[in-house]
């Protein structure tokens, strides 16, 4: 018997890519999105299919559906779509948790939380194992995104310990690829959106801050490999490319890639703008058997592949 699956956050980025993987596996999906940011687009190819549904849905309110598998991926991920509601953002982190850690005790699911590197905030340690507790803001303009991914992996574990809940975690960090959001203000998005427009590429201080690049579909992997570990491995377990590039490095690989004539400007940095981010990813290359395969020029040429026909559609 095929396994049932619930994907929140189903018609994101992640969480399309997630499906298509499922439904080729075998899996009877259930995808659910709010289309806060999800976009039906992404999962248009897949709504054919006999063991795929969508439905339109809020995790901020119960759901009562029989599943054996949940992936709990709903929230904004980016700045500007979780700044734009910053109490809905919480909501969706906390409320949402509770509804599908509530859902998954009630028909004895295993359940795995998307959580974030976020929860690092501006780390002190480097690169940022799984052991380090995080250098947070909890009144700035990041914390309701940082702080309700924390609280929500709280939840989860609180679940775990109070219910015997089967639970599994992962901390998710820079991912790019096909189907993220033109105006989603991540940094691989900005950079080959405004290049391919001709227009001055954005860096946000001296560029020297760092950031490491995970391709979706290695990310994908990991997150499966994950589900399917044995009952009691919890994690968090740190999925990212541990690759490390500068916001001026990746700009002007960009610009190569891309032919474009776009010139780069020098803007202040915002409030609780990490300084570095880069996974220590050896919890998962020994637990999961997984390490990162596509390398960041062949990542970004397939995300700019898309991008172009996205913006000349």
């Amino acid at each position: 018997m095929s396994l049932r699956t619930l994907v929140t956050g189903g018609a994101g980025f992640l969480g399309s890519h997630l499906c298509e993987r499922l439904i080729e596996r075998g899996n009877d999906v259930l995808c659910i999105d709010n289309f806060y940011t999800g976009n039906k687009r992404n999962v248009e190819p897949l709504l054919g299919h006999p063991r795929f549904e969508v439905m339109r849905h809020d995790v901020t309110f119960p759901l009562y559906v029989e599943v054996d598998r949940i992936f709990n991926l709903a929230c904004p991920a980016s700045p500007v779509h979780y700044q734009f509601d910053p109490v809905q953002t919480t909501k969706t982190s906390v409320h949402g948790a509770i509804n599908m850690l509530g859902l998954a005790k009630r028909v004895k699911a295993r359940i795995l939380q998307a959580s974030t590197s976020e929860v690092y905030g501006d780390p002190e340690v480097h690169p940022q194992p799984e052991a380090y507790w995080g250098k947070v803001n909890p009144i700035g303009i990041r914390s309701c995104y940082d702080e309700g991914k924390r609280c929500a992996e709280t939840l989860f574990f609180d679940y775990h310990r109070q219910h015997d809940l089967d639970i599994k975690v992962v901390r998710i960090f820079n991912t790019y690829g096909p189907r993220m959001h033109p105006n989603d203000g991540r940094v691989v998005s900005n950079f080959i959106v405004q290049a391919l427009r001709g227009q001055d590429i954005t860096i946000f201080g001296d560029g020297q801050q760092t950031r490491s690049f995970c391709y979706v579909d290695d990310l994908i992997e990991a997150m499966l490999r994950m589900m399917d570990t044995p009952k009691g491995f919890t994690g968090p377990v740190n999925i990212g490319n541990p690759g490390e590039f500068s916001m001026l490095e990746l700009a002007q690989a960009v610009i190569r890639l891309t032919s474009s004539s776009s010139q780069i400007v020098y803007r202040p940095l915002p409030a609780d703008d990490p300084r570095q981010r880069k996974p220590d990813i050896s919890l998962a290359q020994a637990r999961l058997d997984w390490t990162p395969q596509i390398q960041l020029e062949q990542g970004l040429q397939k995300t700019i592949d898309y991008f172009r026909s996205v913006l000349t559609a």
